[in-house]
C-alpha cells in the first residue's frame, strides 16, 4: 500500500467516525484492501438489493445477472453485464403487489427463473413462488409485470402465511423454499416458515413432494409441549431461511434455521420422487449444531466447501449499531455429519468498533453461494461473505504445518463501498455477493446502491 492510499484510507475511516451534518455522508469514500470497484449501477433509482442474484450465460454471448430486491416497490432487475465495466439495465418489473409483496430471493435453472415472494403481513397476497420463462431476451425487455413471462405462480399464502422468503432452484426440477402454507400453523408467531420441496419439472404445474420443520414449532406436533422450543434473549423464531442442495451431496440439505441453528437434513427419499417411485417424501433430521445461546443465533447460510468435510456458516445481523452482535462466520467441521463442531470463527475487522458505531447495520449476512453451473466459482480455500456497512470481505483458509489441525482464517481483501445517496444510516448497506468463474464479484446494497461489480486483486489467489 503506498503512502498517499494509507493516508487516505486512514482519512477515510476517522471521517467516518465523526457525526455528519444533516444530508451528508457519515461514509463519505470507498475503502479498500487487495479489492477494487469495476462498476456500480444504481439500477434506475430502484437500488435495494435483495438476496437474489443469479447469472445467465447466453447461447450469443451475452451475460445476464438477475437481481431480486429488498423492498415492496420493485421486484425484479435484468442486467446485461456482457461487459462488466458497462452493466446496462434490460428490464425491471414492479412487485406483484406493491406495497404489499418483496421479491427477496430468485433462482435460476436454464431459460427457468424462480422468484420468491414474501407479504408484510400473513394472510396476504400475491405470497408464494413465481416460474418465469426467461429464453427470449427481447421478451424479457418488453415485460412489464411478473405475468409477461409466467409459466407459473405457486401459491403458499395462507392466514398464518406470509408467503416465501428464500429459494433455491438450481437443477431445473425442485425448488427447494423457506415458507409458509396455508395449512401450516406455527405455535409461535415467529416461527411461520418451514422447509418445503415442489416439484418443478413441470414448470407450469408445480406441485409439493415435501416439507419439514423443527418439531414442536407446528400446533399439533405430537411431541407438544415438552419440545416447544426455548425463546432466545433476542426472538428472532425458529423457522428456515436458506436451504442448498449440491450434485456433491444430493442426499443432503444444508439449512440455516435462524434461532434454531444449523441443520443437516437427509433428503435421500427425494430420488423416489425423481424416479416415479412415490408422490412424496419427508426429509430427515441428520443433525442441528445450536449455539444460541451463548451466542444470539440467527443462523442464515450454511456453505459447505466441498472436498475439506468444512462448512462456512453466517448469522445476520439485523439491527443497527451491533446492538444484536456478534453476528459472526463460523467455521465449521462437518466430517462427521452427526456431531457437527465448531472449530473457528472469520476475524474482525480491525475498526469493528468504528462500523458498530458508524450507521445502520454491521455483521455477517449473505455468503457466496457456490452455484453448480459455469458460471459460479467453485471455491474451496477460500469464501465471500457480506457485512452490511463492512462490504464485502474474503477470508482465506490457511492449512498450518501442524499435521489434522484445523486451518486458520485469514482476512485477504475488503471493499467497502462509499455510502450511496439516500441510505438512511449514511453508510453502504451491502446485502448480498456472487463470484463468477472469472472471479470477478457482484453485489448489491439492501437500500438504494444498487449493484456493484468488484474484483479481487490480492496475490494469494480465490480458489
Amino acid at each position: 500500500m503506498t503512502r498517499r492510499r494509507a493516508l487516505g484510507l486512514g482519512l477515510a475511516l476517522a471521517a467516518a467516525t465523526v457525526a455528519a451534518p444533516p444530508g451528508a455522508r457519515a461514509q463519505p469514500a470507498a475503502e479498500a484492501r487487495n479489492m477494487e470497484q469495476v462498476a456500480q449501477l444504481d439500477l434506475a433509482g430502484n437500488g435495494d438489493g435483495g438476496e437474489g442474484l443469479a447469472l445467465q450465460q447466453r447461447p450469443d454471448g451475452r451475460r445476464i445477472l438477475y437481481l431480486a430486491h429488498e423492498g415492496q416497490k420493485t421486484c425484479l432487475s435484468v442486467v446485461d453485464v456482457t461487459n462488466p465495466k458497462a452493466p446496462a439495465l434490460v428490464a425491471q418489473l414492479p412487485s406483484p403487489g406493491p406495497g404489499v409483496t418483496r421479491c427477496n430471493s430468485l433462482g435460476l435453472s436454464g431459460n427457468v427463473l424462480a422468484v420468491a415472494n414474501q407479504t408484510q403481513k400473513v394472510g396476504q397476497k400475491p405470497a408464494g413462488m413465481w416460474l418465469l420463462d426467461v429464453s427470449d431476451l427481447a421478451r424479457v425487455q418488453k415485460a412489464h409485470a411478473l405475468d409477461d413471462l409466467k409459466l407459473a405462480f405457486f401459491d403458499t399464502s395462507g392466514p398464518q402465511s406470509r408467503g416465501v422468503h428464500w429459494l433455491w432452484f438450481v437443477d431445473g426440477e425442485f425448488a427447494h423454499l423457506a415458507t409458509g402454507t396455508a395449512d401450516f400453523k406455527p405455535t409461535n408467531a415467529g416461527d411461520d416458515q418451514l422447509y418445503q420441496v415442489v416439484d418443478v419439472r413441470n414448470p407450469r404445474a408445480p406441485r409439493e413432494v415435501g416439507r419439514w420443520w423443527l418439531p414442536g414449532t407446528r400446533t399439533g406436533d405430537p411431541c407438544l409441549p415438552g419440545c416447544l422450543p426455548k425463546r432466545q434473549a433476542i426472538d428472532d423464531g425458529y423457522r428456515a431461511h436458506s436451504i442448498q442442495i449440491y450434485p456433491q451431496r444430493p442426499d443432503r440439505a444444508y439449512v440455516g434455521y435462524i434461532d434454531g441453528g444449523m441443520l443437516i437434513l437427509d433428503i435421500a427419499k427425494l430420488a423416489d420422487v425423481r424416479a416415479g417411485k412415490a408422490a412424496r417424501f419427508s426429509p430427515r433430521l441428520v443433525s442441528r449444531l445450536d449455539y444460541g445461546p451463548p451466542y444470539p443465533s440467527w443462523c442464515h447460510t450454511v456453505q459447505p466447501l466441498w472436498g475439506r468435510g468444512l462448512a462456512v456458516v453466517s448469522d445476520e445481523a439485523v439491527q443497527d449499531g451491533c446492538t444484536d452482535a456478534p453476528k459472526l462466520i463460523w467455521l465449521v467441521d462437518i466430517r462427521d455429519e452427526t456431531s457437527p463442531l465448531i472449530i473457528g470463527t472469520a476475524p474482525l475487522p480491525d475498526n469493528v468498533a468504528a462500523l458498530c458505531t458508524r450507521g445502520g447495520r454491521f455483521g455477517a449476512h449473505n455468503l457466496h453461494p457456490a452455484f453448480p453451473d459455469a458460471v459460479s466459482a467453485q471455491l474451496k480455500n477460500t469464501f465471500v461473505g457480506t457485512f452490511f456497512n463492512g462490504g464485502v470481505r474474503i477470508y482465506r483458509l490457511v492449512d498450518p504445518a501442524l499435521p489434522g489441525a484445523p486451518p486458520q482464517i485469514t482476512e485477504t481483501g475488503y471493499f467497502i463501498p462509499a455510502a450511496p445517496p439516500g441510505n438512511p444510516g449514511k453508510t453502504v448497506q451491502i446485502n448480498h455477493v456472487i463470484v463468477d468463474e472469472h472471479g470477478l464479484i457482484y453485489a448489491d446494497d439492501r437500500v438504494t446502491g444498487g449493484l456493484y461489480i468488484l474484483r479481487y486483486t490480492g496475490k494469494p489467489p480465490l480458489d
